[in-house]
């Protein structure tokens, strides 16, 4: 009867070492830096503050299309959540975020993250600011994301486009929502004593930022799929720090060829307008077997290059490895037609 009796305050006690326990560690996390892999450095290769030692500027919450578990690609245990219309709220920016958004999430066998965002946002007075966010974190307890804006130059939003502001997600799978609490963190402080260095694989490949570009010697060979995407009106962003970009949101499609399916919602062509102006082509396809594939299609007119990223145990792994080019954008049912092509090398 004494050890029943004792059962509950032991509990509790249990559970306030707990509490102290975790508040304990994050006082010890707070000032310190989190230092990117050099393969991912999330736009701060010397340290990512500790967000909460910034200031709160704004919260974006998004509810999901769906959450996309691709599998184990070449890169690590990837998953890719859509995004519906959502909201940005706070004392320096209020409006709406665009559907369409994409997160990407890649799980590293060690337990690392890697965070890749591309969100478009539209202020209340109508601009749009384009941002491409990248975080990391040693585990899920501390994912931070570096948020990297492309505003207009002559908007009121253009504050946006220098300082340094990090973020921390909550991606809630059974709310079906994603959720961004965003810092200004340029005067946040930075504790280089006790940074974490952000460890990966030796033996896992690093996932690319850029797109592939297509080399002097290869030229279009064997027809792999010819697609039809459709699209919805385009989001200007104008003059911003990388020069005139505008962004054209893909709401659907069909594929045929050596893959039969459709093009999913989400994602866009995130176009750069400035001589030489370029695409970025960033979406899904899902094959009528049920299979996810991440598609990027980019370059200048003429020399487009599309990549892929599928499981590596799947009937499509072999996409992981190829070399493709794409032919120019032409006009297709409600949108555009492309055809990708094997890539041949002369000599």
């Amino acid at each position: 009867m004494i050890a029943l009796a004792k059962a509950p305050a032991v509990k509790a006690v249990g559970a306030v070492v707990l509490t102290l326990a975790c508040c304990v560690a994050e006082a010890q996390q707070r000032g310190s830096i989190l230092v990117p892999h050099p393969s991912w450095d999330c736009y701060l290769p010397d340290g990512i503050p500790f967000p909460e030692d910034g200031t709160p500027i704004f919260e974006i919450e998004i509810p999901l299309e769906r959450i996309a578990a691709i599998g184990t690609t070449p890169f690590g245990e990837r998953t890719v959540a859509v995004g519906l219309q959502g909201t940005v709220d706070g004392p320096r920016l209020s409006g709406t975020v665009m559907e369409g958004g994409l997160d990407f999430m890649l799980t590293l066998p060690n337990g690392t993250i890697e965070i890749e965002q591309i969100l478009v946002l539209q202020a209340t007075d109508g601009s749009y600011v384009l941002a491409r966010n990248a975080g990391t974190g040693p585990d899920a307890g501390d994912v931070r994301i570096v948020m990297d804006f492309e505003a207009p130059n002559e908007s009121e939003h253009a504050w946006l486009n220098s300082g340094t502001y990090v973020a921390r997600r909550d991606l809630d799978e059974s709310a079906s929502t994603l959720t961004l609490r965003v810092y200004a963190a340029s005067d946040a402080p930075l504790d280089r004593a006790n940074a974490i260095e952000i460890e990966k694989p030796a033996d896992v490949p690093a996932q690319p930022w850029n797109y592939r570009e297509k080399s002097a010697a290869e030229t279009q060979g064997d027809v792999l799929i010819h697609e039809n995407v459709t699209l919805a009106p385009s989001q200007t962003v104008g003059d911003s720090k990388r020069g005139r970009r505008n962004i054209i949101p893909i709401t659907g499609g069909e594929l045929s060829g050596r893959i039969n399916g459709k093009v999913l919602m989400g994602g866009a062509d995130y176009q750069s307008l400035s001589p030489p102006a370029t695409i970025d082509a960033r979406y899904l396809w899902q094959a009528d077997d049920g299979e996810i594939i991440i598609v990027r299609n980019g370059g200048a007119f003429g020399s487009l290059v599309p990549t892929f990223e599928a499981r590596v145990d799947g009937p499509y792994a072999y996409l992981n490895d190829g070399l493709y080019l794409s032919s120019n954008p032409g006009v297709g049912e409600g949108g555009v037609a492309l055809t990708f092509y094997e890539s041949t090398r002369t000599e």
